[in-house]
């Protein structure tokens, strides 16, 4: 059991030990039949042998490729590589029990180095004693293999000397090496070389006299005033030549060359410039040194040296202030940092000037509206104040220019016109552009000569729309214009379509809509279309003018409506904006017929009211107060005065009735007298009882006295049972008296005509104060109380009679 134990053990090591020689072991060995570097181009063969008995295989790249090989004997392929035009790899592969790791080969393709050529040398003296030797070359093509570059040198006079010198750069040789001021002369070849060979140059001579460079000059900071600049130059060699240039911005350089002294000063030059300048240095022979650092320095402001370029606008919209623009002056014309603008307004007529200080940032400002005044526009500096600029309003009559054309492409636009036929040629003008509807956000303007008929616009917008104007000047104030609108570079159909507002009223409906956004317009509106639409389906277009910003369609029937509308350009109509719908009502002319039946109520109200006799009356006597007839006054008639010859008493006589009387002559009437005595109270204001409360009291035909119930006066008012109309009496001349009635019936009974007029009196309240429906009336002719005869049957002061009262002249 022991012996085999360690048997097994011995196995499992001898085991172990043969697994870890065969780990790492490979399956076949690879080679090349031109090596592992071979020129681009060329062509070879590839062998794989194995080294265990399996069919093998070769593969080419990254990822493994497998190759079409072909067998060499039973344990070798091989494969031809034909016209290699790139570094590959290539790799063969075996089943081996155990296995094996396959092995590969890394092929470079490559160039042979061209000879080195275009070498160059200076010589940099750092003193008087020595100088440093600086050599580059150039190595041709690449090779596409790693290179060396080596510079080989000889020396002349003095001990002959060849070193070998490596460049460090392999796409820019270069190398360099110190020499002594007794060199005169350097011998140098360059060779470059490779895996596949090596190239050297020709050798090369320079004369050192020929090759030697200052070393760089050292400029300190210039000392500049506002036309030239002063500045020291520092050098470690004494040179023969010294070249000064100098530029400002983009501009080119200016030399300015001297003869190798230490302090110079460079003019003229340009007020409130930054100018940078550099230098370098030269012997009397060989080659001038490298530039200097540049520096850079302003020169001094002056004043300004000429006047703004100065132009208006006004607000379409408010003519209440005007706007005045000016161009920010260029370096040339400023001569210095504007630290602000001064403008002045004038007016002539008043004498009146006001004079205002404005930041050097701003461009423009507004000022109140002026038809006659002048705005002076002046800048200034440190230095001074500029030439006035001057804007007037006020202008006279000219001619404006002829012709303005319009030719716009993808990119510009291009203004032309003809000069004005006068006999004073123009002085100068004026070309203004602007996107439309942003005048005074967007306002640019060039001044021209004037022989200048044509200008071309750079810098439009692309699908915007521009209009401008062209002005020309005949003098300061002798100015006219010819606009120009619709100006696009490229335009297209509107991006959206207007917002729409409706207001139907009656039959018709009114339109409102708002311009577009301006990136949505696409160029130059030339048209609006409304589109309506009906519910029973017709559709009627309606064209308005791009100028109009409302529409009222007419005529419209009763019924359901949608409403849209369009843009159009001169490339296309947009899309249709919103849809808005609105209802016509059926025109009910209720207003109309609301009115004519007022009207046929009070008519009708008016004509009832006229068949009673009553209001006939009244109205009769409203327009007797209207014609303001004289009434005359009972109080002051004849019979009045015959009645009342003794105090407090009223004479009447009764005349009986006639058998004989004619017939021409009327019925007596039967007028009921009251006679009231006087009291001792204020009488001048009228004391009106309603007859509703007189007592029935009447007198019989024996005359049998009755109870007094009012005070007796002499002032009688009386109707007439049988007339139609009545007469307004005036008040009597004395105010001692007061006002009542002699009745044709009892004192208390009222007819139902009376009580009809006292109602009709109470509706009336706003009549005059002395009522005119409680006045004495009288009716008929010419009625006069000295014409009418009472006949009482009893004349007794203080009791009621019965009275016959006859008119002679009716």
């Amino acid at each position: 059991m022991a012996t085999m134990s360690q048997t097994w053990s011995i196995f499992t090591a001898f085991t172990l030990l043969v697994m870890q020689l065969c780990a790492g072991k490979k399956s076949c060995s690879i080679w090349s039949s031109a090596g592992p570097v071979v020129q681009r181009g060329s062509s070879f063969t590839i062998y794989c042998t194995f080294n265990c008995k399996c069919k093998g295989s070769m593969y080419s790249d990254h990822p493994p490729t497998l190759q079409s090989h072909k067998e060499l004997n039973s344990t070798t392929i091989y494969f031809n590589v034909v016209n290699i035009t790139k570094n590959r790899t290539y790799s063969c592969k075996c089943n081996c029990s155990p296995a094996l790791d396959p092995c590969g080969l890394d092929i470079s393709a490559g160039y042979l180095p061209d000879p080195p050529k275009n070498i160059s040398c200076i010589c940099k003296l750092k003193n008087k004693e020595s100088g440093v030797v600086s050599c580059t070359w150039n190595r041709g093509r690449d090779t596409y293999l790693s290179n060396n570059s080596m510079l080989w040198v000889r020396t002349v006079p003095g001990k002959h000397k060849e070193d070998g010198l490596h460049s460090n750069r392999t796409d820019r040789p270069s190398v360099s090496f110190s020499v002594s001021r007794s060199v005169q002369l350097i011998s140098v070849w360059a060779q470059t070389g490779n895996r596949l060979g090596y190239a050297a140059s020709s050798p090369i001579n320079f004369t050192l006299s020929d090759i030697v460079m200052p070393s760089t000059p050292v400029l300190h900071q210039p000392n500049c005033f506002s036309r030239g600049c002063s500045m020291k130059v520092k050098q470690s060699v004494e040179t023969q030549h010294l070249e000064i240039q100098y530029k400002t911005g983009e501009q080119t350089w200016t030399a300015y060359r001297d003869q190798g002294v230490q302090d110079l000063s460079i003019s003229p030059l340009e007020p409130y410039r930054l100018y940078h300048f550099r230098a370098r240095s030269k012997f009397s022979n060989g080659l001038w040194s490298e530039w200097s650092t540049s520096i850079s320095s302003w020169t001094q402001e002056e004043a300004p040296v000429k006047e703004l370029d100065v132009w208006y606008a006004e607000a379409a919209s408010d003519f209440t202030s005007l706007r005045v623009y000016w161009k920010e002056a260029n370096i040339s014309i400023s001569r210095g940092k504007i630290i602000e603008y001064k403008l002045r307004i004038y007016n002539p007529d008043s004498g009146s000037e006001n004079v205002t200080n404005i930041s050097g940032n701003a461009r423009n400002y507004s000022v109140p509206f002026c038809a006659n005044c002048d705005v002076t526009v002046w800048a200034r500096n440190s230095k001074g104040i500029s030439p006035p600029a001057r804007v007037t309003t006020r202008y006279m009559e000219a001619k404006p220019p002829l012709g303005v054309r319009v030719k716009a492409d993808n990119d510009n636009v291009t203004i032309s016109w003809r000069m004005p036929e006068t006999a004073a040629l123009p002085t100068a003008y004026v070309l203004e552009w602007y996107p439309e509807g942003h005048k005074l956000e967007e306002l640019k303007w060039i001044r021209l000569g004037r022989n200048d008929t044509q200008f071309v616009i750079t810098g439009i917008k692309r699908f915007k729309c521009y209009v401008g104007a062209v002005y020309v000047y005949y003098s300061e104030s002798s100015v006219n214009r010819t606009t120009f609108t619709g100006v696009a570079t490229m335009e297209s159909a509107p991006g959206a379509g207007p917002l729409v507002q409706e207001k139907p009223e009656g039959n018709k409906v009114k339109v409102t809509w708002m311009e577009l956004p301006r990136d949505q317009r696409g160029g130059c509106i030339i048209k609006y279309t409304i589109y309506l639409k009906s519910n029973s389906g017709s559709l009627q277009p309606y064209s308005i003018p791009a100028s109009e910003r409302t529409y009222t369609i007419h005529d419209l029937s009763p019924g359901f409506y949608s409403l849209w509308m369009t843009a159009s350009t001169a490339k296309g109509e947009g899309p249709a904006g919103q849809t808005v719908k609105f209802f016509i009502q059926q025109e009910t002319q209720l207003s109309f017929l609301l009115l004519c039946g007022i009207i046929s109520l009070i008519v009708l109200f008016l004509f009832c009211l006229c068949q009673s006799s009553t209001v006939k009356q009244r109205f009769w006597v409203l327009f007797q107060c209207i014609m303001l007839d004289v009434v005359p006054d009972p109080a002051n008639s004849k019979w009045a005065k015959e009645c009342t010859r003794e105090k407090g008493k009223i004479n009447l006589q009764l005349q009986l009735s006639n058998p004989s009387v004619t017939e021409d002559e009327r019925e007596p009437v039967l007028v009921d007298v009251e006679e009231l005595p006087k009291q001792n109270i204020d009488t001048s204001t009228p004391t009106n009882v309603s007859p509703q409360h007189i007592p029935q009291t009447d007198l019989s035909s024996e005359g049998s006295p009755a109870t007094l119930l009012y005070p007796m006066t002499t002032y009688i008012k009386s109707f007439s049972q049988d007339s139609d109309s009545s007469n307004h009496t005036h008040t009597s001349e004395d105010t001692n008296t007061s006002a009542d009635y002699i009745s044709s019936h009892g004192p208390g009974i009222m007819s139902e005509e009376e009580q009809e007029n006292e109602e009709f009196a109470e509706m009336l309240v706003f009549f005059p104060s002395h009522n005119i429906f409680i006045e004495p009336l009288a009716f008929g002719g010419k009625l006069t109380l000295d014409a009418v005869k009472i006949n009482c049957s009893d004349s007794d002061h203080n009791s009621l009679v019965r009275c016959n009262l006859s008119e002679n002249n009716f």
